[in-house]
């Protein structure tokens, strides 16, 4: 188990500014990820909420909760199910439309990834208005299993998203106000 400190994971996290456009101050996990000691200890943290909670599946949105939702589902000895964009799974998929501030955008998850008496748990990089993880969050409920709780990273917590997502425990390693 690594000792990582939430003080040097935070640190290791890099401010762009305006990226991608102007006035959006972007969170870049990349220094985090190349170091192997702070990536070991931000997992193991994610993880740890959800320690003997029966996780059967983790549910990791793409794409950058691909990179901490699969050693998340080692870690848990649980299954990996990616949601996509649209278009990118090649076998019959459930999709689930969402609003964005200007149009619609939209997930998909393999219709047999998911099956009666999972456990699951969503992970993201990010949560910042909340609408692709409750996207992700009702596709995983119309499969009529268990959504366990919700794992962050990052909570961008001044824009609100953790009202966005229901009832399940939502639990963010490091929260920005």
């Amino acid at each position: 188990m690594s000792h990582a400190s939430l003080d040097a994971i935070r640190l290791a996290i890099r401010d762009v500014p305006d990226f991608p456009k102007p006035g959006v101050v972007f969170k870049d996990i990349t220094p985090l990820l190349i170091d192997a000691k702070l990536f070991a200890g931000a997992v193991e943290r994610m993880a740890a909420p959800y320690r003997g909670k029966g996780i059967t599946r983790v549910v990791a949105i793409e794409s950058r909760g691909f990179l901490l939702g699969a050693p998340i589902a080692v870690a848990l000895g649980a299954g990996l199910v990616p949601i996509r964009k649209p278009g990118k799974l090649p076998a019959a998929r459930e999709r689930v439309e969402y609003a964005l501030e200007y149009g619609t955008d939209a997930v998909e998850m393999h219709r047999d990834a998911l099956a009666p008496g999972d456990r699951v748990l969503l992970v993201d990089d990010v949560l910042a208005t909340g609408g692709t993880a409750a996207a992700a969050g009702r596709l995983v409920g119309a499969r009529g299993v268990a959504l366990v709780g919700y794992s962050f990273l990052i909570e961008l917590a001044f824009l609100g998203g953790r009202e966005r997502l229901g009832e399940a425990r939502i639990e963010a390693l490091l929260q920005y106000s």
